[in-house]
């Protein structure tokens, strides 16, 4: 999946957020920024590695904000199922 998917799917957006949908099983997709700190998106992969849940980088924060549609960085984001 790409960045391009997020601009029209459903989606959660943060870190936080996109951990509870990857517990839930809604999270279809994950999309982390590479240069978020490892401290934060260390568990989150982690999750998404057990949930058996694809994760794809996103090159910046900003980039991954940009693609969601908001106006600032976003650490990760998930496409979620309907």
């Amino acid at each position: 999946m790409t960045l391009e998917a997020l601009k029209n799917a459903n989606r959660v957006i943060g870190i936080k957020q996109v951990a509870k949908a990857v517990k839930r099983g809604n999270a279809q997709a994950v999309f982390i920024a590479e240069d978020a700190e490892a401290r934060v998106t260390d568990p989150l992969m982690a999750l998404c590695e057990e949930q058996q849940v694809p994760v794809d980088k996103a090159a910046t924060m900003q980039e991954l904000g940009t693609a969601c549609g908001i106006e600032v960085g976003a650490a990760a984001a998930a496409v979620i199922g309907q």
